[in-house]
């Protein structure tokens, strides 16, 4: 299976069905756009990353930003969290293998933070699959049936995720 990338854009894993879905040409292009923009100030600020460890490591101490210090001092405020997120008494984490987001749905939690970096290893499938997953999990079209002994899972109606309309 191929895909159609943007210029200058080549993907080099392997391509599983519905790979295609996540990594449409407009996915392609966003992502290169910016790697475009930024990858140069990324560099950068990973080099002065390793620099500042460095310092630190010897003994300096960490500082604000000179450059900040207004917005430090001065007298602003943010929106408040949306309604889905101000009871956040329960949350869970968890890995975004198909099975584990269902039940992470249906655990009860008010709030499930799919944990690409932790909880799953980055393989190219375990990523794209994992994003594949959340889409499907916020369509509510999520389910998954056990290969070994054919249980079926299947989210909840009252799940931790809302549904779009």
């Amino acid at each position: 299976m191929s895909l159609t990338a943007p210029t200058g854009v080549e993907v080099l894993g392997h391509l599983e069905p519905g790979y295609r879905d996540i990594l449409s040409h407009e996915a392609l292009t966003f992502l290169a756009g910016l790697h475009r923009r930024f990858e140069k100030r990324r560099q950068s600020l990973l080099r002065y990353r390793k620099e500042r460890q460095a310092e630190l490591d010897q003994g300096a101490l960490l500082m604000f930003p000179h450059e900040t210090a207004d917005i430090r001092a001065g007298e602003w405020t943010v929106r408040p969290a949306p309604a889905d997120l101000q009871d956040r008494r329960v949350e869970i984490t968890g890995p975004v293998d198909r099975k584990m987001v269902v039940n992470a749905l249906n655990s009860g939690a008010k709030c499930f933070m799919a944990d690409f970096e932790d909880a799953t290893a980055p393989l190219w499938s375990n990523l794209v699959e994992g994003q594949i997953n959340l889409r499907d999990a916020i369509r509510r079209e999520i389910d998954f049936t056990d290969p070994k002994n054919g249980k079926r899972y299947q989210v909840n109606d009252d799940a931790a995720v809302r549904s779009e309309e």
